[in-house]
């Protein structure tokens, strides 16, 4: 037989289970998951009102916003709208269609992650280079990191998913991911996005041990982690590489040094503490934030829960906290009875990345951990960011609808 002939073979049998999944597909599609939607569709409004609240001082102030006070709200509605829209396409799409779509995602991730790199390509922002577009275009700019993200939870949930016997080889499982999670964050992280380079690889991390490496490697990457979170938060080591080495001395103590080192270094992070005390027990009322008046920087962006702090209080941020959580938890319920692996997998991956970016925002903004740049899902000002979490939603309401009903009795 021909090599020729073998494949036309392979190609057929492809064709083949292609048809019986989507056959599957249809004889056994229900109801999308309601809980994890509307506790989705809860965050997205609620994160509406804040953007709107904690945007206006800003927008009314700066010319790049034609002193419009609703011009954050209305693109971020916009992006909303288009991202609901693709979120409930995606939802009734049948989600082994995204195997065939996994290895160009990663390829598209990479090729846009080293077109920023070029100069004269990438859009350099407070210091970093992060995006792609039309230079003094907001509208027509974008983070690759972003597509980065889906691009790797897609794909490591396809490659995981066929080598299920192989993902305890250190060669043909373990070695091969791990080279392409260092590709992609690496490449991120070189921007700088440190906060999200940290992202993909703890994303990609926990859907490789879902996916079954062996418990050595597990053991070593949470030795390393915690190995090299101790040399950067409490050795010199930062200073010595001199990258965001000031960050870390802020953290430590953003009170301490001279009256410079506040209003320079520490600045943003003092004006998120004052902000978050502020609130109390039970905020200063919905609208009523002083610090989102030219005091606090990126209110509307990477520290608007400190502005949720400041007009909800404890109580309401706690809450917001509380439907964050039930989404994660309803995530991991959804992916432990998905109908297949690959489908458990992509759950998985989305629901680690709302947790681990929900986790790291608050963190930053209570001063937990050092000042990374990172958004908080739902809330915080950025359609392109918006428009993809509410696709990854689809994608999870996709698998949510092969999941089948319990019996009665």
């Amino acid at each position: 037989m021909t090599r020729e002939e073998q494949r036309q073979i392979k190609k057929a049998r492809e064709r083949e289970e292609r048809r019986k999944r989507q056959e599957a597909w249809e004889a056994a599609r229900g109801p999308m998951d309601i809980p994890f939607l509307l506790l989705a569709l809860m965050l997205l409004v609620i994160g509406l009102i804040m953007l709107l609240s904690a945007s206006f001082p800003s927008a009314q102030a700066h010319k790049s916003s034609n002193y419009d006070p609703l011009y954050y709200f209305k693109r971020q509605a916009m992006f909303a709208g288009a991202g609901l829209v693709a979120m409930f396409w995606v939802s009734k799409i049948n989600y082994e269609r995204f195997r065939g779509l996994a290895r160009l995602a990663l390829i598209v991730s990479i090729a846009l992650l080293v077109l920023v790199l070029i100069p004269g390509l990438g859009i350099t922002r407070n210091g970093a280079t992060r995006w792609l577009g039309i230079p003094g275009q907001a509208v027509g700019q974008f983070q690759p990191s972003e597509i980065a993200k889906l691009g790797v939870i897609v794909y490591f949930a396809e490659s995981i998913s066929k080598k299920r016997e192989k993902m305890r080889s250190f060669r043909e499982g373990f070695l091969p991911h791990f080279i392409l999670l260092c590709v992609v964050a690496g490449l991120t992280l070189i921007e700088p996005h440190f906060s999200g380079a940290l992202l993909i690889a703890g994303m990609g991390a926990a859907m490789m041990v879902v996916g079954g490496i062996h418990w050595g490697w597990i053991a070593a990457g949470v030795g390393g982690l915690c190995g090299g979170g101790y040399l950067m938060l409490f050795t010199d080591l930062m200073e010595k590489i001199g990258y965001n080495a000031s960050r870390i001395a802020v953290w430590k103590d953003p009170f301490g040094g001279d009256l410079e080192f506040q209003r320079n270094q520490a600045w943003q992070v003092i004006q998120s503490l004052i902000t978050v005390g502020s609130g109390g027990l039970l905020g200063v009322g919905l609208g009523k934030s002083r610090q989102k008046f030219m005091f606090l920087p990126e209110e509307h962006n990477d520290f608007i829960f400190a502005v949720v702090f400041e007009e909800l209080g404890l109580v309401g941020a706690g809450l917001i906290m509380l439907i964050f959580a039930l989404l994660v938890l309803r995530g991991f319920w959804l992916a432990i009875h998905a109908r297949d692996r690959f489908g458990s997998l992509m759950v998985v991956g989305v629901t680690v990345q709302i947790a681990l970016q929900t986790f790291l925002n608050i963190a930053v903004v209570t001063n937990f951990l050092p000042a990374t740049g990172i958004s908080l899902p739902f809330f915080s000002y950025g359609g392109t960011a918006l428009s993809l979490q509410l696709v990854e939603i689809g994608i999870v309401l996709s698998v949510s609808r092969q999941i089948p009903a319990p019996k009665a009795g």
